[in-house]
């Protein structure tokens, strides 16, 4: 499918120049994703500002069958975002007005380019959070959120960002508006249309503005770093914590050493929360009411956890400052770039199965290579891991044996190879050991069902 000229000049008909970035104005930007050097290669980026003009736009597209990749944040680590000469870019970038804020309701309206950290302090603004939160917030948009169903830090209580929208505004790939913009927690009058276009990656439809709910902002937060000897413990710890807390737990992130000693190793160990000597480390938050009361029941829960040995060591944040520094340590992602070229992995299953998995997911590597880096952390308490491995290149064959290192393991124990980043390009192949050959035919009838000219978004998922 070729780009088509005709489509330029009829965008030009009511977009204005600043709509419309060409040639080395659209090239010399990065495509986004893990490997940000990578450019975009297509040669035209629309920008619209509205939702009527992102409807023109993919009404003269789907006449022409022109190709469409839809960009967001550009966060994504999936390669959902990449793009090719014959494709069009349309950017939801100008799109970022936050239009309301229902403190009543609880609600807040917003077009989809608008950036989570923004939504974010426009809640705190009146008082309230939107509980989404993940290391790229500066960045990542509400749109790509809702697209990619992403998950983050608080899933534990809140759950994926599913869980936090209330309506859409979606355009179809033939240019229809289907304006499902629901305040209401409870509406089941009819199909929850919305579902369509949450965590399908922009392959059915595209959003352009959403109604997210709120929630009143919690009176106290208390954040605690602990080591722990053994896995085993790890999961007692979790019940210990969870259910002391009664329902207030916000996060469980689990640390393997590989992973604290990647995000530690160049700082001063006088500077270290604790020392690099544990096996795992943990990051448990609570949210609740009372700072006073809640903070001192939440040491008391440590407290008894190191007598039952649960817990070998622990720091309690006491400031804000304090916390951030906690969580920064856990969002450090980016220090895998010590180890070189490196693959990240978004997996998720049975929390009972994680140890045995690691621990496969290790002994396949070391068939292939004698040296590797191997790193996990994860959102364990909603039975999803993060994995960074590194073996010295990224060559197609070296990807291909990484990949099915990772993936083969998780097909005997009911595992999913995308916890919440998404397929995109990236995990096609894979796709089959995760859902069953009905379940992707299915998903293929309803692309060809909502896109049968294949416009938006062509290539990703299968």
């Amino acid at each position: 499918m070729a780009f088509k000229e005709k489509v330029l000049e009829d965008l030009r008909s009511f977009l204005p120049d600043e709509a419309l970035l060409l040639n080395e104005e659209a090239t010399s930007r990065q495509a986004g994703g893990l490997h940000t050097e990578e450019p975009v290669n297509a040669k035209l980026i629309v920008r619209p500002k509205s939702t009527e003009e992102v409807s023109k736009v993919l009404s003269i597209c789907n006449k022409e069958k022109q190709s469409v990749v839809v960009h967001g944040g550009l966060t994504g680590l999936v390669y959902g975002t990449r793009t090719f000469p014959d494709q069009l870019i349309l950017s939801l970038e100008r799109m970022n007005e936050i239009n309301e804020v229902d403190v009543v309701g609880r609600t807040m309206t917003c077009q989809s380019g608008t950036t989570l950290q923004n939504i974010q302090e426009k809640a705190e603004e009146q008082g309230m959070i939107f509980p989404l939160d993940l290391g790229a917030r500066g960045s990542c948009s509400i749109g790509g959120n809702i697209s990619t169903n992403a998950g983050g830090n608080r899933v534990i209580r809140f759950g994926m960002t599913r869980d936090s929208v209330l309506g859409i505004e979606a355009v179809t790939p033939d240019g229809a508006i289907l304006s499902s913009m629901n305040r209401m927690i409870k509406n089941n009058a009819g199909y929850d249309l919305k579902q369509m276009f949450i965590g399908t990656e922009g392959t059915l439809g595209v959003v352009t503005k959403c109604v997210l709910r709120l929630r009143e902002a919690p009176k106290s937060q208390n954040t605690a770093l602990v080591g722990i000897e053994d896995f085993t413990s790890i999961l007692k710890f979790l019940k210990h914590i969870d259910s002391g807390l009664g329902g207030n737990m916000s996060a469980f992130e689990v640390m393997w050493k590989s992973f604290y000693d990647m995000v530690t190793n160049t700082l001063q160990e006088n500077s270290l929360p604790l020392k690099p000597t544990m096996p795992y480390y943990v990051l448990v938050e609570s949210m609740g009411s009372d700072q006073t009361k809640d903070e001192e029941h939440f040491e008391a829960l440590l407290s008894e956890a190191l007598d039952k040995s649960l817990i070998s060591d622990a720091v309690l944040a006491k400031s804000e400052k304090e916390r951030k520094g906690l969580w920064a340590l856990r969002d450090d992602v980016e220090k895998q770039a010590q180890f070189g070229p490196t693959l990240m992995f978004d997996v998720s299953l049975p929390i009972s199965h994680m140890e045995e998995y690691v621990s496969k997911v290790r002994k396949n590597l070391n068939q292939h290579w004698d040296q590797s880096h191997f790193i996990v952390w994860g959102h364990l308490a909603d039975g999803n891991l993060h994995l960074v491995v590194g073996v010295g290149d990224l060559k197609s064959e070296t990807v291909r044996k990484i990949e099915e290192s990772v993936y083969g393991p998780l097909q005997l124990i009911g595992g999913s190879v995308s916890a919440e980043h998404g397929i995109g390009l990236e995990k096609k192949p894979y796709l089959h050991l995760s859902r069953t050959n009905e379940e992707i035919d299915f998903m293929k009838s309803l692309k060809k069902t909502f896109d049968p000219n294949g416009i938006l978004n062509p290539g990703l998922i299968f």
